[in-house]
């Protein structure tokens, strides 16, 4: 069992931008989703396709399942998704030894960019770079599987 601790950051700035050292576009949908238990089918590129399983727990930290699937079983399901199909292009930005994962998000949620950390502990510091903006760790909107459901585009004006 795998044990993913992750913060979220709005991106405030282009900083970030000079120091990509890797891209690959994403898209993933969700198959369920609800207190517990989310199921995601995500295609990278159009190259591979995973299963994501991710079990609710308190804080940052969460279960994470994930298994490689054949891409044409990723394709059907996401025929089977609830809600829209997230498409965003990941850019990968190393800083300190870490992985930012700044994802670029296009169609529904086209405007929207989040920089992503995982941690191996939730203690952990971190160097904050001058290009994040707020902290959105615990803010049920920013994630995918809710932005399936209710898109950027939807809520942004208000925000």
């Amino acid at each position: 069992m795998a044990l993913e601790i992750e913060r979220k950051f709005r991106v405030s700035g282009d900083g970030w931008k000079l120091l990509v050292g890797r891209t690959r576009r994403l898209r993933q949908a969700y198959l369920t989703k609800n207190g517990r238990l989310s199921i995601r089918v995500r295609i990278d590129g159009d190259v591979s396709g995973t299963l994501t399983i991710k079990a609710a727990r308190s804080g940052l930290e969460r279960h994470e399942y994930e298994y490689t699937i054949p891409l044409t079983d990723a394709e059907e399901l996401m025929l089977q998704r609830e809600g829209s199909i997230i498409s965003k292009v990941r850019h990968i930005v190393p800083i300190d030894g870490l992985n930012w994962e700044i994802d670029v998000f296009d169609g529904e949620n086209a405007g929207l960019v989040i920089a992503e950390i995982e941690l191996d502990r939730a203690d952990r510091t971190f160097e904050q770079p001058e290009w994040l903006g707020e902290e959105v760790t615990g803010d049920r909107r920013f994630y995918n599987a809710d932005l399936a459901k209710h898109p950027y585009k939807s809520w942004a004006k208000g925000r």
